[in-house]
């Protein structure tokens, strides 16, 4: 157990009785209760220790409204009750993709998104008989949740290789879908570079919940398990404070990491940004120049002491990213998730963020999918797609509201995009209006032209697909291009690739659950009856979970009830 665990639990030892003093002197009135809170708060803080305000017991959040509660004027029996848990859980906010007039605006360009903790924190919502809240569905992580059988590279020149369809749009009979895929190399085990890791982990009191702490050690000791013998791990923690309490060890000495892992107690508040900033330098002390440097943070993302402000823990992160540290967020718990925190970390630290809900969870993003979750093969990796206005008139981006770039920044390196790591798959998706459809949406100008003089080239093309990125290491990007044909065009929905049918369901899925003014009609058996022919291969089971999901929604509350 930590020197921080240790003082903490010593602290949470006296809570009982401190607690129980309390109640009494509350019976006896106010005043008595007032002088013995003063008498109790120490004149000065001890050397070393957190200030006064943080070295309160390490109780959980919900133990401390109750606390309150039990200290307040009695009341009858009957009216007596506890505090509802409150819920604190915090989401980025971002506005739907509006529809966007070719000639007008005919160049989309957008970070990737590897992320897919949207799903799994959706799945959680769902799963207690509840609709998750509009801002915690992010369709991009929704449809990446899954892998996709896309074409491989043909070798390792190129880091991945794309495919493409365009589709009729099952909610709209007006308009058609252009499916992007990408599938990114797949570096066999023997292979690839060592990993040099640091754990992050909050030990602070808000994780002394079971689908927290506890399942955060459950999860890492099952990755420290699966790792080769020339890798290495080490452990920063954060409670009031912050510190290391184990250095860089190789991952043939699993017994001694598995311990220090599991002597972690939790309590206290929480310096979160002390303890990014001590993994960052440990990880800067030992970097490994022929290995992947990657912190690992293990969160329920609720800072509050030091630098709380995500702006801040956001430019420390964005300076750190130049030091080749990747960054990898795991989310845990429910009531207090800090989504927002963890979500602009991840994507500015070079890294990849999860929600682990369940050890199935863990399991699947830290071992039956490490190599692409720990192992970059590509860097910045950033779309672009300029649309041909003598064919398509109106075009929107389904998702990826959090990842849109200016057209300029396609071809500035020194703008950040996101990661693919090896065998990762990658697949977006656009709702395009073709020129002469019915299903316009945007009226011509009375007093004016929309039009732009047409140059047309390629006959028939929708678009033409751009990607650049940067191979690890690299500093100056790589081009990719090709053009979306008719050739790659589908008449019938039937007839298109069942992995980009299956995307298809998922993002109608995701919009439903958003409340997105785009479906017309369309419905949960809708997404049912699109997504079960395509579901193919299903090893691990996960789209027929997603099945049982979408019938879970159509029954689901829009709210709690309050206890």
């Amino acid at each position: 157990m930590t020197s921080i665990d240790a003082l903490n639990r010593r602290r949470a030892g006296r809570t009982p009785w401190i607690a129980m003093a309390f109640l009494v002197l509350a019976a006896c009135g106010p005043g008595k209760l007032e002088r013995a809170q003063s008498s109790a708060t120490p004149a000065s803080p001890v050397a070393g220790s957190p200030s006064p305000a943080e070295s309160r017991p390490a109780v959980d959040t919900k133990q401390e409204q109750q606390l309150v509660v039990a200290a307040a004027p009695a009341s009858p029996p009957e009216q007596a009750s506890l505090a509802p848990p409150i819920d604190t859980e915090r989401y980025p906010q971002a506005d739907v993709n509006p529809v966007k007039l070719t000639a007008q605006e005919p160049v989309s360009t957008f970070s990737i998104d590897v992320d897919t903790a949207a799903y799994s924190n959706v799945r959680r919502f769902l799963h207690q008989g509840l609709l998750p809240p509009q801002d915690a569905v992010r369709i991009e992580e929704m449809v990446n949740y899954f892998d996709y059988a896309y074409d491989l590279p043909k070798d390792r020149t190129a880091p991945f290789a794309t495919s493409v369809a365009v589709m009729p749009t099952p909610w709209n009979p007006g308009t058609k879908l252009l499916h992007i895929g990408i599938k990114g190399y797949d570096i066999a085990r023997t292979e690839r570079p060592r990993a040099n890791l640091v754990f992050l982990i909050d030990v602070s009191g808000s994780m002394n919940e079971p689908d927290k702490l506890p399942l955060v050690k459950q999860t890492m000791g099952d990755l420290v398990r699966t790792l080769d013998d020339r890798d290495r791990v080490a452990i920063v923690v954060y409670a009031g404070n912050a510190g290391t309490v184990l250095e860089p060890t190789p991952a043939s000495d699993k017994g001694r990491i598995l311990a220090a892992i599991d002597n972690l107690e939790a309590g206290g508040s929480t310096a979160g940004a002390e303890g990014i900033r001590q993994a960052y330098a440990l990880a800067e002390r030992n970097f490994d120049k022929a290995a992947v440097n990657r912190v690992i943070l293990a969160t329920d993302g609720d800072f509050n002491v030091g630098i709380t402000d995500p702006d801040r823990l956001e430019d420390f992160i964005a300076r750190e990213r130049t030091s080749g540290i990747y960054l990898s967020v795991l989310g845990f718990g429910t009531g207090n998730l800090n989504d927002l925190v963890m979500q602009r970390l991840a994507q500015k630290g070079n890294g990849n963020a999860a929600y682990i809900d369940s050890l199935m969870e863990g399991h699947k993003v830290l071992i039956q999918e490490a190599t692409s979750t720990l192992f970059p093969i590509a860097n910045d990796v950033k779309i672009q797609v300029e649309f041909n206005p003598a064919v398509v008139a109106e075009y929107r981006l389904i998702g990826y509201e959090t990842r849109a770039l200016k057209r300029e920044d396609f071809n500035n390196d020194q703008v950040d995009a996101g990661e693919i790591g090896s065998g990762h798959a990658v697949t977006a998706l656009y709702e395009i209006t073709p020129v002469g459809s019915a299903a316009r949406l945007i009226d011509p100008l009375r007093y004016g032209s929309d039009a732009t003089p047409a140059q047309p080239k390629g006959d028939g093309e929708y678009a033409f697909l751009r990607i650049r990125y940067k191979l690890p290491g690299e500093a100056t990007s790589r081009l990719i291009e090709r053009p979306v044909a008719s050739g790659d065009a589908y008449a019938r929905m039937a007839d298109a690739p069942a992995e980009a049918r299956f995307a298809a369901a998922v993002a109608a899925f995701g919009e439903l659950l958003r409340g997105d003014p785009y479906l017309k009609s369309f419905t949960y058996d809708d997404v049912l009856a699109l997504a079960q022919p395509a579901r193919g291969e299903d090893s691990f089971g996960y789209r027929t979970e997603f099945l049982q999901l979408v019938r879970l929604a159509g029954s689901a509350r829009s709210q709690a009830a309050l206890q």
